[in-house]
C-alpha cells in the first residue's frame, strides 16, 4: 500500500508541476500587463522601472525559474494591478466559489437521482423518454446559454430571484442550477443505466418474487447497488467540476468567486494572480482524484498490484 500510495503521489506532484509550467507560458500570451497598466502616454523609462518591479525584464527562462523556486516555497506571487499576494486574494474569494459548488452539488443530486431511479423502473414510459431527452439537451446546451436564459426568465420576467451579485441565499440559486446543469444530465444518466442492469439481476428478482412492494425493491435492494458508479462519478467528475468549473456562472451572474477573479485576471493581465488561481484550483482537483485512489487501493488489493 505504500508503495502504490508513493506512487499516486508522484503523479499528482508531476501533474501539477504540468499545470503551473502550461499555466505560466499561457498566461504570458495574453499580452504585456506593462503596457495595459502604464497606459498611453507613459514614458519608455517607466515602462522599463515596471518591468523590471515586476521582473519581466529578465529572459523568459530565468522568469520561469524564479517562478518555480517560489512556488517550491508556497509563495504564487504577488498580484501585479492590486500589489496584494495572489494567494489571500484567491483565499478571500474561495467561500463564494465554494458556496456555488455545495448548493450545485445539493441540487444535482436531488434531481438526478430521483429522476434516474424513476425512469429506469418505469422504462419506456412518457417519464423515461422526457428524462432521456432531458439529458440529451443538459449536456448539448452550454452552460452560459443556460445562465442568461434562466436570468431572462426568474430574474427579468418572473422577478422571483436576484439577477446576479452575493449576499443571500437567495443569489446562490441560479448560479448553482447553472453550475449544475450538465452534471444532472450525466448523473441521471448513469442512474438509469445502472439501476437498469440492477433491476434484472438475480436478487432483485428473488426480493420481487417474495413479494416485497415495488418501493422497498428499487429503493431498498436495487438502489443501494446501483449508486457505486454513481458515487465514484460524483467524486471524480462533478465535485471538481463544481470547485474549478464555476468560472462560467459566476462571470455570467457576477458572482465574486475564484471563477470570476480568473477573468479578471486575464483581462488584467495580472500574470500572478492568474497562475495562482488556477494552480490553487487544479491542486484541489488533484488531491480530490488523489484521495480517491487512495480509497479504491486500500478497498480493493487488486488495484494496488
Amino acid at each position: 500500500m505504500l508503495r502504490f500510495a508513493l506512487s499516486r503521489l508522484a503523479q499528482a506532484a508531476v501533474t501539477l508541476w504540468m499545470v503551473a509550467t502550461v499555466v505560466f507560458f499561457l498566461a504570458r500570451l495574453s499580452g504585456d500587463p506593462v503596457a495595459l497598466l502604464a497606459g498611453e502616454n507613459a514614458t519608455a523609462e517607466y515602462e522599463a522601472e515596471m518591468r523590471t518591479r515586476f521582473g519581466l525584464d529578465l529572459p523568459m527562462w530565468q522568469q520561469y525559474l524564479v517562478y518555480l523556486r517560489q512556488l517550491v516555497v508556497g509563495d504564487l506571487g504577488t498580484s501585479i494591478v492590486s500589489g496584494e499576494p495572489a494567494l489571500t486574494q484567491v483565499l478571500d474569494r474561495w467561500p463564494a466559489t465554494l458556496e456555488i459548488a455545495i448548493a450545485g452539488i445539493v441540487i444535482t443530486l436531488a434531481l438526478a437521482l430521483p429522476i434516474g431511479v424513476y425512469a429506469a423502473a418505469n422504462r419506456g414510459s412518457m417519464l423515461d423518454t422526457a428524462a432521456r431527452a432531458f439529458a440529451i439537451l443538459g449536456q448539448a446546451v452550454p452552460a452560459f446559454w443556460v445562465g442568461l436564459i434562466f436570468i431572462m426568465v426568474f430574474a427579468v420576467h418572473l422577478g422571483w430571484l436576484p439577477a446576479g451579485g452575493r449576499g443571500t441565499v437567495w443569489h446562490v440559486i441560479l448560479p448553482a442550477i447553472t453550475t449544475g446543469w450538465f452534471a444532472v444530465a450525466g448523473i441521471m444518466r448513469l442512474t438509469r443505466s445502472s439501476m437498469l442492469e440492477v433491476l434484472v439481476s438475480e436478487y432483485v428478482k428473488l426480493a420481487r418474487a417474495k413479494g416485497l412492494p415495488t418501493r422497498q425493491v428499487i429503493w431498498k435492494h436495487a438502489f443501494r447497488n446501483a449508486t457505486i458508479p454513481v458515487i465514484t462519478f460524483t467524486a471524480l467528475v462533478v465535485l471538481s467540476q463544481f470547485l474549478t468549473g464555476s468560472i462560467v456562472a459566476e462571470t455570467v451572474f457576477s458572482y465574486p468567486g475564484v471563477g470570476s477573479l480568473v477573468i479578471d485576471a486575464v483581462r488584467k493581465r495580472d500574470f500572478p494572480q492568474l497562475q495562482a488561481a488556477v494552480i490553487f484550483l487544479s491542486t484541489l482537483y488533484v488531491f480530490v482524484n488523489l484521495a480517491i485512489d487512495l480509497m479504491y487501493g486500500w478497498l480493493d488489493p487488486r488495484i494496488r498490484g
